[in-house]
């Protein structure tokens, strides 16, 4: 009787384990695009308080280093990709040396109803579009600078995704995405990859002056920088 009982404990606590990690750490990515978006929908207005993001820290180890890559672009056109709640588009709308434009992408309609009240603000300089990151509705090569933290481990094909802000991105212009790193981020059963792994990647894509940085204790922001085109 004893070993049927902690024969059910067991197994009780590695379906506890298996749920979450397949909901808490993976976020539902192993379960489909849809859960992934259900998830993000389901908790859009606790966010911001879940992430409790220090906004100092944003603009000293994130905005400040776009910025200086964007000093040559008097009005830059910025997408930000899995914009969640606005983070990004709010700190650097509110830089006072940023003249540009950014549009903030997300597939959670919930989300990008928590990012409107933080953009509305900055009227005809911000604006929110509901979509995936692949098959990007926009042109080639409009974008001066194309952003995407903390999500492409949660994408159907990071390379995919990668394409597609590849394609947007102006020559010239500035990739900025991030790395899942830290034990978790091995648990994403193929879809870790190391430093090296992850610049020979955006490499790959024809990407070149990459560079990684510490970031926070998960996540490394890497930078990188599309071509100009060679001139005949």
């Amino acid at each position: 009787m004893l070993n049927w009982f902690l024969l059910g404990l067991l197994l009780a606590a590695g379906l506890g384990l298996l749920l979450y990690w397949l909901l808490i750490v993976t976020e539902g990515v192993y379960l489909g695009r849809r859960i992934v978006v259900w998830m993000y929908d389901l908790t859009a207005h606790r966010y911001d308080r879940i992430k409790q993001f220090d906004g100092d820290a944003e603009r000293f180890l994130v905005i400040r280093p776009l910025l200086g890559r964007l000093l040559e672009r008097p009005a830059p056109l910025v997408l930000d990709v899995a914009t969640g709640t606005g983070r990004l588009p709010a700190h650097l709308l509110d830089e006072p040396t940023f003249n540009g434009c950014v549009i903030g992408l997300d597939a959670s309609a919930r989300m990008l109803s928590q990012a409107w009240p933080k953009l509305s603000v900055y009227h005809h300089r911000a604006n929110l579009v509901q979509q995936i990151a692949v098959d990007l509705p926009f042109a080639n090569g409009v974008f001066d600078a194309v952003s995407c933290l903390e999500a492409l481990e949660f994408f159907p094909d990071d390379t995919l995704a990668l394409l597609e802000m590849v394609r947007v991105l102006r020559p010239g212009g500035t990739l900025l995405v991030t790395r899942r790193r830290g034990w978790e981020a091995k648990t994403f059963v193929g879809r870790y990859r190391d430093q090296e792994t992850f610049e020979a990647l955006l490499s790959s894509l024809g990407l070149i002056g990459v560079e990684s940085r510490l970031w926070q204790i998960e996540y490394d922001l890497v930078f990188a920088r599309k071509p100009e085109m060679i001139k005949d």
